[in-house]
């Protein structure tokens, strides 16, 4: 028992060294040579997979403000999952809930850092749309639209899809922005920016559960954005659901 428990005390040690060398010894009887490979296998690891799924965060810091950032990673953050592909979502928990922000941070590194997150969960995303349900080709006024599960809407404060080394804005922009970021068939992940309509016309469409037609849900948008020619409406949007079926935002529309 009290091997077992001296065992399990050289384990914390071992295990609190790698995550903060700086603040925890390594356990005795180590050579600091061979912890030092440890060390480095354990962060660069980290820093390689973090990196590789944040590349425009990456670019926006210096190489050792983003070292630092991703070893206060290591440091403070309690991981729930052992799997590689979802580090890159407790990181971006990190972000959002733990990391100690100060004057440098810019003021879109969540929202920047969640837009880049939800690339690579789209890409391993195993939803599947069930196809036997829905025409590819109805008609997306008579029928109901079906959106894709694999075509994701958020509203940022930011426009994180044009931050780059390039443009970087200090405060928000003065409306949301409204973004879905889609897998097609082809497993392309791409994104289209929505405009105020739009997006509120997707929203809809994701929560028929009336099962209402295009027709009715555009009357519906327009009566409450006090649209005067409500018909025009409903033709502009017409363009619209067709715009986001051919970039299968759409799939098509429920089968009777």
């Amino acid at each position: 028992m009290a091997d077992t428990m001296d065992f399990q005390r050289k384990q914390f040690a071992f295990a609190a060294h790698i995550r903060d060398p700086q603040h925890n010894p390594a356990p005795d009887g180590i050579e600091d040579r061979r912890m030092a490979i440890y060390r480095d296998l354990f962060f660069n690891n980290l820093l390689k997979l973090i990196s590789n799924t944040f590349p425009v965060l990456r670019k926006l810091h210096s190489p050792e403000r983003w070292r630092a950032l991703v070893r206060e990673f290591m440091v403070r953050h309690r991981a729930s999952t052992p799997y590689f592909l979802e580090i890159p979502q407790e990181f971006l928990a990190f972000l959002e809930h733990e990391h100690a922000a100060d004057a440098a941070d810019f003021p879109f590194l969540a929202e920047l850092a969640h837009y880049e997150w939800v690339e690579l969960a789209l890409s391993v995303s195993d939803k599947e749309n069930d196809l036997s349900a829905v025409d590819p080709d109805g008609d997306l006024l008579d029928g109901t639209p079906v959106k894709s599960m694999l075509a994701w809407a958020f509203t940022y404060r930011f426009p994180v899809h044009r931050i780059a080394p390039d443009y970087l804005p200090d405060r928000p922009g003065d409306t949301p922005t409204s973004l879905v970021v889609y897998r097609r068939s082809d497993d392309e992940v791409s994104f289209m920016e929505l405009n105020p309509v739009s997006a509120a016309l997707l929203g809809l469409i994701e929560n028929n559960v009336a099962a209402k037609g295009g027709r009715e849900l555009l009357y519906e948008l327009a009566e409450s954005m006090n649209y005067p020619d409500k018909d025009a409406f409903v033709g502009h949007g017409a363009t619209a659901l067709e715009e986001l079926r051919n970039a299968e935002v759409l799939i098509g529309t429920q089968r009777p």
